[in-house]
């Protein structure tokens, strides 16, 4: 059984790997180097029918011929065309939940330095977006820890219920009103 499985394992072929995009740039540039040629060829292929019709001479195969290298630069056009379209319906490049841009197969946002994809922390008082490492917040000042004020009041206390005062209490209370008077 060891030998089947080593026979396998040498029989299946290595996996390939995916070949990166070019970059736009290079893929338009290309593509007008090709434009031009194309123009070229197509403007010889006319005055080559045109000569052929003057002289009353045609020759078939060198007209296929012709074409044939047009419509090899016809397809490549379209492949670059594919590649380009491929490379503009690409995601653009996303951003990090702080607002900077994060580059592709990065793993943390250059500018506040969390993980890619991690949530943000903001600012209780003000909202501000805050790097992962702030003790204070750049917007307020505010520490990075601290909780939001409170937009509600504050309920009052309910008073409770006095008790009734006792009847020596309430003659304390009366009596103590005249004698502010006769002062």
């Amino acid at each position: 059984m060891g030998s089947l499985l080593s026979r396998l394992r040498r029989a299946a072929p290595p996996p390939q790997s995916r070949r990166a995009l070019p970059p736009p740039g290079v893929l338009r540039r290309d593509r007008r180097a090709l434009l031009k040629v194309r123009e070229g060829k197509l403007r010889d292929l006319g005055g080559l029918m045109l000569e052929m019709f003057r002289r009353d001479h045609f020759r078939e195969d060198l007209v296929r011929e012709r074409c044939a290298e047009l419509l090899e630069l016809d397809s490549r056009l379209y492949e670059i065309d594919s590649l380009l379209a491929a490379v503009r319906r690409r995601a653009p490049a996303g951003r990090c939940d702080c607002g900077a841009p994060l580059l592709w197969d990065s793993h943390f946002c250059p500018n506040c330095g969390r993980p890619a994809g991690a949530a943000v922390v903001a600012c209780a008082v003000c909202s501000h977006p805050l790097p992962a490492d702030a003790v204070f917040c750049a917007g307020c000042g505010a520490p990075a820890e601290a909780q939001p004020p409170s937009e509600e009041p504050e309920p009052e206390p309910v008073a409770e219920p006095e008790a009734e005062p006792e009847p020596e209490a309430e003659v304390e209370q009366q009596a103590e009103p005249e004698r502010v008077a006769e002062a």
